[in-house]
């Protein structure tokens, strides 16, 4: 008898469940997007316990006719789909099919629905069964309560986190669905408090004020561009809001939230030298396409997509952003507030975590005495009756006191957990703090931020005339105006004028080339040599000639004159390490690193006293930068007091 036999439909159904369904979370996504394809303008979100006790979702879309019923819960069972050729024609959120059969074999699922033409309908589901079928009073549209998740699959219930990273996560997933989709009135409320609702003005800003705060949105800029095929909308916050991690780069095809590697990097590479290393943007940034150029149907989580043309959309990218920052004034301002607030908060939160810890050991020991109590009292005889009883009356005592230690604790691991008991504001903290860790590991406001930008063409007009007063530790320039006070690193700022000089002047010269008194060789495994052959006459054209000089050794015996003298040898390792990884040489790349290593060793460090005149002379030149806001590594070089700010500090105004 033959070993191979087909899987039984159920079993078939937990296994795809396996890619569909990894978390509560992914069953809020796949049931919002089935909302949003049912051409719902208000779809409702209510989670039990972060999703795993129940997830309801109620939409007022079309709803689902009785004749369909019956095979909504099957596996590949769609009505977005119908010949080969609608494959690569996508426009629905979703159209596999798998959503709901995935989801109704893994809980226990409960739909009642209502079309225009006929009257309502209830189901019940289990194992991907129905159970249960019945007219029921709907309103039009589709309401879908999700219980148990994984109850008949106990091993993936290791896998949930704690509750408040599934609510994170949920909360992750509606925040990004109510940017790409204006329009539609979106609310989440999470046992019984309502965590995001939006009003469904179609105005993504307003969404984003919702999500991000008053602050970050009034420094939202608009962006959006064209090309033959792409048509691009967004907006970016300025770099001051930046991250410590990619969590908040939204990025959508056609109204679907994407992931995508080259995408992250052209919107790093539009705010380009205004970001300091290791931070990220807020953004938000749709692009609209034939869907013949993308396919959707690479991941079962619909997160990765292959992109046609992607050079084309990767420049529009980089252009826009780079547009929208060009001629704005983006010297951030002193935040004491929120400092100060931020480490009340952490000192807060790490004082609890500690109290909790010490009660959480004082229970321990107390159950140790109560057990070493009760095992003495076991063994004693009748002398010991007296004894008895008083180790019964301090375990009385333990135990009140142990009950109520635990209930505290309770209250405080709660709001360890779910963050209650702190400001908005405080939890946004806690909240960043919380993605910073995990991602490692995986209009009115429009025109108040226009406004804001403070724009002009001239480009020593960015940064307003000041008078110097000053100079602190040698390092910082103190000077004034009518605005209030500013602190100019005098390295960044000295770093961005000569990185803007050396980069002019690299662009201009030719591929001439100097001797090496000593050559440099370099030695390339077998794969690396193929590597290299294909790419030999490339790198020979921008001056870097690779001879060889026997088994898989080259020499180079030259460079280019624009090279800087002390880091010959570096800048080309970097180059034949460039091509070895990507595959190219990107001189463009390759020239722009020299610009910053020059400017950086080039200029005046920390710890240098100036004269006041050569200080004036200094911001003076860096008035006529293109970007004078942040040297060439994306650190500030201005920051601006207000008057307001510095007579709040010294209490002149409360």
């Amino acid at each position: 008898m033959g070993k191979i036999k087909e899987l039984q439909t159920s079993l078939a159904n937990k296994i795809a469940a396996g890619e569909v369904v990894e978390r509560p979370g992914s069953v809020v996504k796949e049931l919002l997007e089935n909302a949003i394809d049912a051409k719902a303008t208000e779809i409702n979100i209510e989670v039990k316990e972060a999703g795993v006790q129940s997830i309801r979702v109620v939409d007022n879309g079309t709803g689902i006719q009785s004749d369909d019923l019956d095979l909504v819960f099957h596996r590949h069972a769609t009505s977005k789909l119908d010949a080969d050729d609608d494959l690569f024609h996508i426009r629905t959120l979703g159209f596999r099919g798998e959503a709901l059969a995935s989801i109704s074999s893994v809980a226990k699922v409960t739909l009642q629905t209502c079309t225009d033409e006929e009257e309502g309908q209830q189901i019940y589901v289990e194992n991907g069964q129905i159970l249960e079928r019945k007219p029921a009073k709907a309103k039009r549209g589709t309401d879908i309560l999700v219980e148990s998740l994984f109850y008949n699959t106990p091993a993936r219930l290791k896998y949930i986190k704690s509750l408040y990273t599934e609510l994170g996560k949920i909360t992750d997933i509606v925040n990004r669905m109510a940017m790409s989709h204006p329009d539609i009135r979106i609310s989440l409320v999470s046992d019984d408090k309502t965590i995001i609702k939006t009003n469904g003005s179609g105005r993504t800003n307003e969404v984003m004020a919702e999500i991000y705060g008053m602050k970050v949105a009034k420094d939202l800029v608009h962006i959006s561009g064209d090309t033959s095929d792409y048509h691009l909308e967004g907006f970016v916050a300025k770099p001051e809001h930046s991250r410590s991690n990619k969590h908040y780069i939204s990025i959508f095809i056609n109204g679907r939230y994407i992931k995508n590697f080259l995408l992250n990097k052209a919107i790093l590479e539009g705010y380009h030298t205004l970001l300091t290393i290791g931070r990220y943007p807020i953004c938000y940034i749709n692009i609209e396409m034939d869907p013949i150029l993308v396919d959707v149907n690479v991941h079962p989580t619909k997160l990765e997509v292959r992109l046609s043309k992607e050079d084309q959309l990767f420049e529009l990218i980089v252009d826009k952003i780079r547009e929208a920052f060009k001629d704005r004034i983006l010297i951030p301002h002193n935040d004491m507030d929120k400092i100060a607030q931020k480490n009340k908060v952490l000192d807060q939160f790490e004082q609890q975590k500690i109290d909790f810890e010490k009660r959480q050991q004082q229970s321990h020991l107390n159950d140790t005495k109560v057990a070493q109590q009760q095992e003495n009292d076991e063994q004693g005889d009748a002398e010991n009756n007296d004894a008895k009883k008083s180790g019964m009356e301090y375990e009385d005592s333990d135990n009140m006191s142990y009950q109520s230690t635990t209930k505290e604790d309770s209250k405080i691991q709660e709001q360890l957990s779910n963050k209650d008991g702190y400001t908005k504001s405080q939890r946004e903290i806690l909240y960043d703090l919380e993605h910073q860790q995990l991602d490692e590991k995986n209009d009115d406001i429009a025109e108040q931020s226009d406004i804001k930008g403070a724009i002009s063409k001239d480009p020593s007009r960015r940064v307003p005339y000041m008078e110097v007063v000053g100079q602190v530790h040698g390092t910082y320039i103190i000077a004034q105006n009518e605005n209030g006070m500013y602190m100019i690193d005098q390295h960044a700022a000295q770093e961005r004028i000569k990185y803007e000089y050396f980069r002019e002047k690299i662009g201009e010269v030719s591929n001439e080339v100097q001797n090496l008194l000593i050559p440099l060789t370099f030695h390339f495994s077998k794969d690396e040599m193929f590597i290299i052959q294909q790419h030999i006459n490339e790198l020979d054209r921008v001056g870097v000639h690779l001879e060889p000089f026997g088994g898989n050794d080259y020499i180079v015996d030259s460079y280019p004159v624009w090279f800087p003298s002390v880091e010959v040898e570096e800048i080309i390792k970097d180059m034949i390490e460039y091509v070895l990884e990507h595959k190219k040489v990107d001189i463009k790349r390759i020239r722009e690193e020299a610009a910053i290593m020059m400017s950086c060793k080039k200029s005046i460090k920390a710890n240098h006293y100036l004269k006041n005149n050569e200080m004036s002379d200094l911001v003076d030149q860096l008035r006529e930068t293109e970007d004078p806001f942040t040297c060439p590594h994306g650190r500030p070089i201005i920051i601006n007091f207000s008057n307001y700010e510095l007579e709040r500090l010294f209490k002149r105004i409360m």
